[in-house]
Formats: structure tokens, sequence, C-alpha cells
């Protein structure tokens, strides 16, 4: 399913099936998910996409071949594949553990050609092996959704009580990692979703509510996934001092102006990009163990265009997920 122009729909398209090159393996692709990174990319907010492109970095899939200097992967086994894709391995940054900033990163679905297809290519680096326990469709959230969630979770600090805004893919998997650790999750979802607060209970917040309402105490941090700033000072609103505010999305709306007392008594308010390999071998080893379970609703990947307008009109409980 090819995207060959921002703004239009995806279209039915025949490529070459690529040799790997050097370090790098061809896929077979068993499911990939949907993430509304691939909606800002379809609609022109991610600005610099390769186009013609292969949209999706939420890959499950089956190793078929691989290229020369690969060691860490065989043919045959089950990977993921994640946005982030390649990085320099040599920058200021990638010397500090922070390839996430890597100036020259570039990523799955975007500058690379993803999953919405039969077969991809990958950095063999850049996949991380699947616990058994998970099927393709359940495990392909995990690449993207849980990522992000998971390492917006880890920069929001050790607290007691924490909001969600946004209770959508990401969230609804953050929110087991949560309890799991004996957090409280306050979820904020849009107005009259009463379905997405229901499901949101039902996997154990304490309290789900409009995202303009007030919950009932005050939150020690709030993780933002909707693309929408007006949220950032109503999450300043009820997040207390010396809490943070973390904006888990690549793409959100302008801010708007908000008086200085809603960020002064040491909030603090901070964005998350990418994510590390650290990141996601901590996290599928936690998914495991947990055992998160994510809820997925499949597409024929030739449904690729109504899953995105599913999640583009919020009529996703959970992830979508493509099935070639």
């Amino acid at each position: 399913m090819l995207l060959e122009q921002s703004g239009q729909p995806l279209q039915v398209a025949d490529i070459p099936k690529l040799h790997p090159g050097p370090g790098q393996v061809r896929l077979k692709v068993n499911a990939c998910g949907v993430c509304r990174t691939d909606l800002h990319v379809c609609d022109g907010e991610l600005t610099e996409p390769k186009l013609p492109l292969v949209l999706g970095h939420e890959i499950v899939a089956q190793v078929e071949t691989v290229g020369e200097g690969v060691t860490n992967l065989e043919t045959g086994m089950r990977v993921g594949v994640p946005w982030l894709g390649h990085t320099c391995q040599h920058c200021e940054f990638c010397d500090r553990n922070e390839e996430n900033l890597c100036m020259d990163a570039r990523f799955t679905g975007y500058n690379l050609d993803g999953g919405y297809a039969e077969y991809t290519l990958a950095d063999s680096r850049y996949c991380f092996l699947i616990p058994e326990q998970y099927d393709d469709a359940h495990a392909a959230p995990l690449l993207c959704a849980g990522l992000i969630g998971y390492r917006a979770w880890r920069m929001a600090g050790e607290v007691q009580r924490l909001g969600l805004y946004g209770f959508g893919a990401a969230a609804h998997i953050l929110a087991q990692i949560a309890v799991y650790h004996g957090q409280e999750v306050y979820a904020f979802t849009r107005s009259g979703d009463n379905e997405t607060r229901t499901f949101a209970r039902e996997l154990g917040a304490v309290w789900a509510g409009d995202s303009k309402e007030q919950p009932p105490v005050e939150l020690d941090a709030t993780i933002i996934f909707a693309p929408v700033g007006d949220l950032v000072p109503r999450a300043l609103s009820v997040t207390r001092r010396g809490g943070s505010v973390v904006c888990a999305g690549i793409h959100m709306s302008d801010i708007p102006s908000f008086p200085y007392s809603l960020l002064w008594g040491e909030r603090v308010l901070r964005s998350v990009a990418n994510l590390t390999r650290a990141d996601g071998l901590a996290f599928m080893e936690l998914a495991a163990r947990i055992p998160i379970r994510t809820h997925v609703e499949r597409f024929a990947l030739e449904q690729a265009n109504q899953a995105l307008e599913k999640l583009r009109k919020g009529q996703l409980i959970g992830a979508a997920v493509l099935i070639p």
C-alpha cells in the first residue's frame, strides 16, 4: 500500500522484492500496526517523507534472507521492527547513549519503506525478538504504541497518580504498565466517548472522564498522547507542583499561550522523541512479564485506508493491525 503524495489515499502497488544489503535482513511481514504517526505522514503534518513511501513501523515479521555481515539474526526468526530504523553510531548523541536524538537517524515508514507490504527490508541492529506468548497481531502495537508509551512513562518518573490524555493504542498499553507498578491511572478521553472510558476502567483506571474535566485529585504526572496542543495547559492545570507533563507524540498542533502560574511551582513540561534500542529490550522483557494484553482490530492489507480513517475519527478501541 503505497503513499505517492501527502494528503492522498494509499494505492495498491507492486514493487520489486529487494535483496538485503550488508547488515540488512529481508522480512516477510506477518502483521503491521497502524500508528497515529502514519496519519501525520499521510496528512502532510510530518513534512519530509520519502515519496513514494511504504508506511508502517509496528512490524512483526519472519526473517527470510540475511545480508552480508548479519550475525545477530537467522532465517526463520520472528522479529519486530520499530520506528527507529538507523542511526549514525558516532555523533555526540549516539556516544551519550541518546541515539533517539541522532541527527542522522532514519525512521521506518518515513525515510525507510515500512510494513504496509508483504515484504520489507530492515537493519538487523534495529530488530527486536518478539516474546513467544504473543501472536503476530497482538505483538504489533508493542513496537510503537508500547515502546513510546514506555519511554514516556519512564520520563514521567516514579509517581503515584498518573493521568493519560488520549486513551488509544499507547495509553491502553501504558495503563497496564502503570497498574502493574501500583500506580493510579486517570484516563482523559474525547467528549462523550463512554465506550473508551469503560475500556479504560476495565484496564484498571481509577477514574475516566472528559479531557476538559478536573479529576478528583491533583496528579503527580500526566502524559499527552493526543496530538492536541490545547491539552498542554489543561494537563498543567491538573498536575501538582513539582509534577511533570510529558508530550509523547511526534506531532502536536500549536500550544496556545497560557499563564505562567500553570508552569510555576517547578512543574516540568517535556517531550519524548523516538526510542532507543535499550528501551526496546527493556520493554519487551517487561511486556512478557506483566503480561501486557493488547486489544486489536484486524484489517486486510488492502483495507489500510479504512483503518487509517477509523483512527482519524477516533473509532478504534485499542489498535488497528494490518494483516497481509
